[in-house]
């Protein structure tokens, strides 16, 4: 008989053994890679988000008029809110108490042109100064004029500052913003929700989500703290969210001073 050429029994078992084990190393292997890659990218979305907010937060911050930080906690979130500035400059004159009244100022024409409906202030030293108007230190523009070096800014109604301010400045904003930080583990940002006597916690409109796995203890550490303005420092915002990926943390340490002055 012509000779068979083939495999034994033994050999096929011997052969799928094999390649078993082969097919179980490279699928841990691949397992493994793709668990480190996932852990790895959900770290880099968690710091990279953390320093977004944080960096977007201290320019606002530093950016803010004086006297317009303010915050409040109500147990499981915190919120700061204050007015960022739009345009600001020096003025020449200005309607100012116990003067008469009038309808209308003097500036230095600023680099961005004043647009209708914009709020304009003269020495806001305080959070009243800046959220209510019964301090008469924030009026509503109506329209502006320029001529050369000069702007006209003409108001709604006459009006009459309750001070000047030493260094003839002059800050003109929109609306106020509020970043809350929630027990839940959100970073939100608010915008567009008017001038309130009483901070809002929150705002009630939409935030954007801006960071997420915020891991502070609202109890014993809470994200923020602030120090007044007072005669000799501006205000002073303390930045310390602590945020958790994975079983690790990592706490920022961060301090950022309101430039702008009365």
């Amino acid at each position: 008989m012509r000779r068979q050429l083939g495999f034994t029994l033994v050999e096929l078992v011997t052969v799928i053994i094999i390649l078993g084990i082969l097919v179980v190393g490279a699928s841990s292997f691949i397992i493994f890679g793709t668990r480190i890659f996932m852990d790895s990218s959900a770290a880099d979305r968690i710091i990279g988000s953390s320093r977004f907010v944080m960096s977007r937060l201290t320019r606002e911050l530093q950016n803010a008029v004086p006297g317009s930080v303010r915050l409040a906690d109500s147990g499981n979130l915190q919120c700061v809110e204050f007015l960022p500035v739009s345009v600001s400059g020096s003025y020449l004159s200005l309607p100012m108490a116990p003067d008469s009244m009038a309808d209308r100022m003097q500036v230095f024409t600023p680099q961005t042109a004043l647009q209708s409906g914009i709020q304009l202030l003269v020495y806001p030293l305080s959070t009243a100064d800046v959220y209510t108007v019964a301090n008469h230190k924030r009026f509503n523009i109506k329209n502006a004029s320029t001529t050369g070096d000069t702007t006209e800014i003409v108001f709604d109604s006459s009006v009459a500052f309750a001070e000047a301010s030493p260094g003839r400045r002059w800050y003109a904003a929109w609306q106020p913003v509020s970043y809350c930080f929630f027990a839940s583990g959100q970073i939100r940002r608010y915008g567009n929700y008017g001038y309130q006597a009483s901070q809002p916690l929150p705002p009630a409109v939409t935030g954007v989500l801006m960071a997420e796995d915020l891991s502070n203890d609202f109890v014993a550490e809470l994200p923020l703290a602030l120090t007044p303005p007072s005669l000799t420092n501006n205000a002073i915002v303390q930045l310390r969210p602590r945020f958790s990926i994975l079983g690790e943390s990592f706490t920022y340490q961060h301090q950022v001073q309101v430039f702008n002055v009365p």
